[in-house]
């Protein structure tokens, strides 16, 4: 699909607070088609998520995530319990509490380092293509971070469900977590 008629479907989506104030850009290069284009989202004409970089925080390594005093990472009781069983009690409570969130925060820092890994401008057009083609309810429960920020700023996904998303927000990526505070405050 042509990327006017692409971000003209994507800007048709958008929630009605957001109408102007969310842009999706794409450049590209005619006479340098080695070269690769950017794609970007701003809001307020700043450049908040460049496919490249942003203003959000990017990690590198697993290590920067799982040191990011920023990062909370919920733990349920059944979580505690599991290791509890797993150790045959002999582990005092609060060491119980660090081994869970250690493990939870390596799945997560697992988990959001492949997720920004693949934003790029040409993966940017085949994630857009998929969100139009896919549930609400899919986009919001994928792992992707694009598709994440597409179905925040839609208006298909009314007020309630995004009070209710606020515990999993948490374990999202900061750019994804921007977006939601961003639909919020809407």
């Amino acid at each position: 699909m042509a990327w006017s008629k692409l971000k003209q479907q994507l800007e048709s989506f958008l929630s009605p607070a957001l109408h102007g104030r969310v842009e999706y850009l794409s450049t590209s290069y005619r006479y340098l088609p080695d070269k690769a284009g950017l794609c970007y989202i701003a809001v307020d004409k700043k450049n908040v998520l460049n496919m490249s970089d942003t203003l959000i925080k990017w990690y590198q390594t697993e290590l920067e995530i799982k040191n990011d005093s920023n990062i909370q990472i919920p733990i349920s009781h059944d979580e505690i319990e599991a290791i509890r069983k797993e150790t045959k009690g002999n582990v005092p409570e609060d060491r119980l509490k660090v081994i869970a969130r250690s493990r939870k925060i390596s799945e997560f820092a697992k988990d959001l380092l492949s997720a920004q890994s693949t934003l790029s401008k040409s993966n940017f057009n085949v994630i857009a293509n998929k969100f139009l083609s896919s549930s609400i309810e899919e986009s919001l429960e994928s792992n992707d971070i694009l598709l994440n920020i597409l179905a925040l700023v839609d208006r298909r996904v009314g007020k309630k469900r995004i009070m209710n998303m606020t515990e999993k927000m948490k374990l999202k990526h900061p750019i994804v977590q921007y977006f939601f505070e961003l639909r919020l405050g809407t």
